[in-house]
């Protein structure tokens, strides 16, 4: 089907690859607790946006110039499980800090989070994230008869199904998120252990995506 060989195959695996807990999830799904359904959809559109930047390089070749140099891989890699745990640690530094201030402090300093620039940072997390790379590079590929006339349709028709499927789980994680928030935001306490949480995730995703391998 326009070029597509094991449609169902294709959509059954993204299915379960996308509901897989990863940076890009966690980021939205904590921006949307902290900072509402609006920063949570901003966050979420760079993460769509990432994903479409990651599909055109995989359809232009750059999946294979990874392969064939190993050392641009690994560039990436680091580059990204950087990020992460600086992510990961602003978050466990800013839950500490939460814990230490007296309550009215803490609710005069609720301005200063009203402008995280999530788009950017969702962005940065999608292009810098080796589970989505390797994704794009070791499955999404797949799924292209090399046959067909019209490549870049077949392409189209895989990221729609992606960009589908990762509108509806993260849309569930945005209004997850926000009505979580409305029942934490007065346990101050309880929100900074929350957020401390989801610091040490992304740190453990940092570690683990470090680690991660063409192979």
């Amino acid at each position: 089907m326009l070029g597509v060989t094991d449609f169902w195959t294709y959509v059954l695996g993204t299915f379960l690859i996308v509901l897989l807990p990863g940076p890009n999830s966690l980021y939205v799904l904590t921006t949307a607790a902290r900072h509402g359904v609006k920063a949570g959809y901003r966050a979420a559109c760079g993460v769509f946006a990432g994903d479409t930047v990651l599909m055109v390089l995989s359809a232009a070749g750059v999946a294979s110039l990874l392969r064939a140099v190993p050392a641009a891989f690994m560039v990436i890699k680091y580059a990204g499980a950087g990020y992460l745990a600086y992510i990961g640690l602003r978050m466990l530094w800013g839950a500490i800090k939460s814990w230490r201030t007296p309550a009215a402090e803490s609710e005069a300093a609720e301005p200063e989070l009203e402008s995280p620039r999530p788009f950017r940072k969702a962005l940065t997390i999608s292009l810098l994230n080796p589970k989505a790379i390797l994704f794009f590079v070791s499955f999404f590929i797949q799924f292209v008869d090399p046959g067909y006339a019209h490549p870049a349709l077949s392409f189209l028709v895989l990221g729609a199904v992606v960009q589908l499927f990762s509108f509806a789980y993260l849309s569930t994680l945005i209004f997850s998120g926000t009505l979580l928030a409305t029942h934490f935001r007065r346990r101050r306490k309880l929100a900074a252990g929350l957020t401390s949480g989801a610091g040490a995730l992304f740190v453990g995703f940092s570690a683990k995506l470090a680690t991660a391998s063409l192979n």
